[in-house]
Order: C-alpha cells, then sequence, then structure tokens
C-alpha cells in the first residue's frame, strides 16, 4: 500500500513538473510583453488557463500609487465592458425563465419609448444592431456630480426623435444597448441589477470580491484605481460622468474569480447549454452579412481556425481583455488600471502572450 502511494505521489510531482517547467521557462518571455506595466507605475493582473488549471499567474506595478499598494492576483479591477457578459448572461437567464424573448421589443418593455424604438428587440440590444443613439454624446465630460445612472441612459433615449440607422441593418457598438438591458433586467428580474447579479451570478459561484459598485452603497476591497499619464507622471483619474452606468461597465472583479467564472461557462450551471451556444455563436444582419458578436462576446478566429471569444474593457484609465478559446479550454485575463494601449490593441496583447506559450504548453 505504501508502495502505490509512493508511486502515485510520483506521478503527481511528475505532471506538476511537465506542466509548470516549460512556464517558468516562459515567464520571462511574458515579463517582457507585460515590460511596461513593471515598476513603480500602475499596473497589471494576469491570468492564463487551460482546461480548468491556472498556468500562469503575474501580477506588475501599483493598484494604488499614492500609497504604495502593489497589484496582487485579488486586486479588484473595474471590468469596463467585460461587464457585459455578466448583463447579457442575465438577459438569457430571464429569457430561459420565459419572462422576456429575444424579439421583445423596446416599447413592450418601456411604454411610451420614441418611435424609432418600435422594432428594436432584445436581440438587436444584445449584438449591438439596434442603431439607438450613443448615450455618451448627450454628456457632458464634466457631470461628475451626480453622475448618470442607468436610468439616467433611458432619459436621454426617451428624449431622442431618431434611432443611427434601421435596426438589424448595421452594427454600431452600443453601451446604450447595455444600460437598456440592465434596466430589463431590474423589471423583469423584479430587483435591483446589483442584487440580481450577486444572487444569480456571484453569490452561487463564491465570487466574493465581484459587485457591480454603487457609490455610497458599496465598497471596492483591495481596489486598483486608474490612472492617466499626463507628460512624465500619472495621475489619478479613476471616474467620468458615466462610471456610474452599471449594465455597460460597472463590475469589479478580479483574476481568482473570474477564473471561477471562466470555468462555470463550460457547465450549464448558469445558462441552458443551447444558449451558451447562442451567446458565442455570429449573428447576421438582415442582408446576411455576418456580425462578429454574440450575446456579450466578440468573436474571431484566431491564425488555427479555432473559434475565439473575447471582450476588450475600455473606461476612464482601464484596459482589460478577457480572451478564450473554448475548444482548448484555454483563457488569459489581463486586467489593468492605466489609460493605455489603445482598447483594440489589448487583444494584440493578448494574442502576444498566447503565442508565447501555446506551442509549447498547449500542443506538446
Amino acid at each position: 500500500m505504501m508502495v502505490m502511494h509512493k508511486i502515485t505521489f510520483a506521478i503527481i510531482i511528475l505532471q506538476f513538473t511537465l506542466l509548470h517547467a516549460p512556464m517558468a521557462q516562459h515567464t520571462l518571455a511574458i515579463d517582457d510583453i507585460l515590460s511596461a506595466y513593471q515598476g513603480d507605475h500602475p499596473g497589471a493582473s494576469l491570468l492564463i488557463i487551460k482546461e480548468g488549471t491556472i498556468l500562469l499567474q503575474r501580477s506588475y506595478g501599483y493598484a494604488n500609487c499614492e500609497h504604495g499598494e502593489r497589484v496582487t492576483a485579488t486586486t479588484n479591477f473595474r471590468l469596463a465592458s467585460l461587464s457585459k457578459q455578466f448583463t447579457a448572461t442575465c438577459i438569457l437567464q430571464l429569457i430561459d425563465e420565459g419572462k422576456l424573448a429575444l424579439n421583445t421589443t423596446l416599447p413592450q418593455v418601456f411604454p411610451g419609448f420614441p418611435t424609432y424604438g418600435n422594432s428594436v428587440t432584445v436581440r438587436h440590444l444584445l449584438t449591438h444592431t439596434s442603431g439607438i443613439p450613443d448615450y455618451e454624446d448627450h454628456v457632458a465630460d464634466t457631470a461628475l456630480n451626480p453622475q448618470l445612472k442607468d436610468k439616467g441612459v433611458l432619459d436621454i433615449l426617451m428624449e431622442q426623435d431618431r434611432g443611427y440607422f434601421t435596426p438589424g441593418t448595421q452594427f454600431r457598438y452600443s453601451n446604450s444597448a447595455y444600460a437598456l438591458l440592465a434596466l430589463m433586467v431590474e423589471k423583469y428580474g423584479g430587483q435591483p441589477f446589483a442584487s440580481y447579479l450577486q444572487e444569480h451570478i456571484f453569490n452561487p459561484l463564491a465570487m466574493v470580491n465581484t459587485l457591480a459598485h454603487e457609490e455610497g452603497k458599496t465598497t471596492v476591497a483591495k481596489r486598483a484605481y486608474g490612472y492617466s499619464q499626463n507628460d512624465d507622471h500619472w495621475e489619478r483619474k479613476d471616474q467620468s460622468s458615466t462610471s456610474a452606468v452599471l449594465g455597460d461597465g460597472g463590475i469589479y472583479s478580479n483574476v481568482m474569480d473570474l477564473f471561477k467564472w471562466d470555468q462555470a461557462l463550460y457547465t450549464d450551471r448558469f445558462l441552458p447549454t443551447h444558449l451558451i451556444e447562442e451567446a458565442f455563436a455570429y449573428n447576421q444582419l438582415v442582408n446576411g452579412e455576418a456580425v462578429k458578436y454574440g450575446y456579450g462576446w466578440h468573436l474571431k478566429q484566431n491564425d488555427k481556425g479555432e473559434q475565439v471569444v473575447y471582450h476588450t474593457g475600455s473606461s476612464t484609465s482601464f484596459r482589460n481583455i478577457f480572451y478564450r478559446i473554448p475548444s482548448r479550454q484555454f483563457s488569459i485575463i489581463l486586467l489593468t488600471n492605466r489609460n493605455e494601449p489603445d482598447e483594440e490593441d489589448m487583444l494584440t496583447l493578448a494574442e502576444q502572450i498566447a503565442a508565447a506559450i501555446i506551442a509549447l504548453i498547449l500542443d506538446c
């Protein structure tokens, strides 16, 4: 019996060594890719996952420059548009319960909504094909007291007399759409959006540090504050006039909590399999042109022809990406608290990180 235990232990040690030895070899390469985040600057938190195992977790720089607080694996960042995947999941839960439908229109949810919304459906909102106006264009950058909230987005849209295009005919990324979706969660879920998220997603997954933050109501523990570069120094610029809108970008979390969420997406714990598949599926415009966006996720193929589902997040002084290759059960989560690079460059950064390890770790 003792011999069997020794053999089992030896196998575990061998498996650990085979897995982590090549990762150690490539840690320096990944550190080099993320060298800009190292040192006494606003930082980053990185997590790389393969088949339920954490291959690598790295932390860089400061979460709070003024107090010298370093980023750790449990530092909580504003997710910005990574929040949209959670908003979409709430909507799909309500659809699964029969409380809402993909073809439900805006006037059915919000009586008196202007005529430009008559044919805008929940599906249009989820896929950024609604054509409804961008609320950001109607909010002054200096309007910080009070900040705009989701209900304020609806008020702005109720005052408009036309959309950008006929629903379903174009793709135009819309934060307004996800603010409206959050209000739908409140109406049909029977509780505030932040509370619905806690009860139906965060608490069941023990994502104990994740929340839709409402100033004056909740506190973000181990919070990373956002910074913008001003000449030769970093200036704290953590909030904007629109930072209090929850549905499109108001969730805070850390890479370890998001690891739990990543793993849940391989199960039917929160949604039936067919709805998860729909969330990760391409949509179409009325002319048949493909929309490379599911429900809360961007879609693409990598250079191996594999499906990639991802989302970037960009708000005042935060840049993030959640990058997944479901067929490989491989994910990269990168959260940062600075106003650079450009949002689209976060995808490039994730793909550079993937390229640094994927051949050795995933194809061996």
